[in-house]
């Protein structure tokens, strides 16, 4: 099933497949990332956040729907890979700035 993410989402995503350097460069410099209970401020973060998850487990995660209004963009997704739980459908939560992601929560 394919939906039609914002740019910024949808490099997301795309970028979530790569690098962490490709992830952090979907935030803007001072972007917020909230997962697993943690808080990460600015891009130099968001990119250990993502080379530590890298590091623990392996994983894919397909987006399925979304919901928009004028504050967020809540996309949910089927993530299945080696972690506990597996596989989950969890909420990704984002605020944009332009072309850019100023936040995301990723919650069950």
């Amino acid at each position: 099933m394919t939906i039609d993410l914002p740019q910024p989402i949808a490099s997301y995503f795309l970028a979530d497949r790569g690098s962490s350097e490709a992830i952090a460069a979907c935030f803007t410099p001072d972007a917020v990332v909230r997962d697993e209970g943690h808080t990460y401020q600015g891009r130099s973060e968001i990119q250990s956040w993502k080379t530590e998850a890298a590091a623990k487990y392996v994983y894919t995660c397909e987006p399925l729907t979304i919901e928009q209004n004028a504050e967020a963009s809540v996309v949910t997704c089927r993530l299945e890979g080696n972690f506990p739980g597996s596989p989950a459908d969890l909420r990704f939560v984002f605020h944009l700035a332009g072309d850019k992601i100023a936040s995301l929560e990723i919650a069950p």
